[in-house]
C-alpha cells in the first residue's frame, strides 16, 4: 500500500515537472509558430483564379458539360471510358466509405446522362 502511495506522488511530481517545463517553453514555441505562419504562402484570388479545379457548384438540370467535368471525361466519351471513369469516381466519394451520398447521387445522375 505505501508503495503505491509513492508511485502514484512520483507520478503527479513528474506530471507537474512536465507542466511547468512546457509553460516555460511556450513563449518560445509560440514564437515560431507565429514565424512559421509568417512564412506560408497567401492565399488570393489570383491563385484560387489558376486552380485547375472548376469553380461553381452544381447547375439546377445536369448539363453532358457538367456530367463530363464530373467523371473527368470528354462529353462524347465512349460508353466504356465514362463506366471506367465513374468506377474511379465513385469508389472515392462512395458513402459507405465516408462519401457524400448527395455528391453519389450527382455522380450516379452524371453517369446516366452520359450513358444515354
Amino acid at each position: 500500500m505505501a508503495s503505491a502511495v509513492i508511485i502514484t506522488g512520483l507520478g503527479l511530481a513528474a506530471v507537474g515537472f512536465t507542466g511547468r517545463y512546457m509553460l516555460r517553453k511556450m513563449p518560445a514555441l509560440s514564437q515560431r509558430m507565429t514565424e512559421a505562419l509568417k512564412n506560408m504562402p497567401k492565399l488570393d484570388s489570383q491563385s484560387l483564379a489558376n486552380s485547375k479545379y472548376y469553380k461553381g457548384g452544381f447547375e439546377s438540370k445536369m448539363t453532358k458539360r457538367e456530367a463530363s467535368l464530373i467523371l473527368g471525361v470528354p462529353p462524347t466519351a465512349s460508353k466504356a471510358k465514362v463506366k471506367e471513369n465513374f468506377k474511379k469516381v465513385m469508389s472515392v466519394n462512395h458513402p459507405d466509405r465516408g462519401g457524400s451520398p448527395y455528391l453519389a447521387a450527382k455522380i450516379n445522375e452524371a453517369k446516366d446522362l452520359l450513358e444515354k
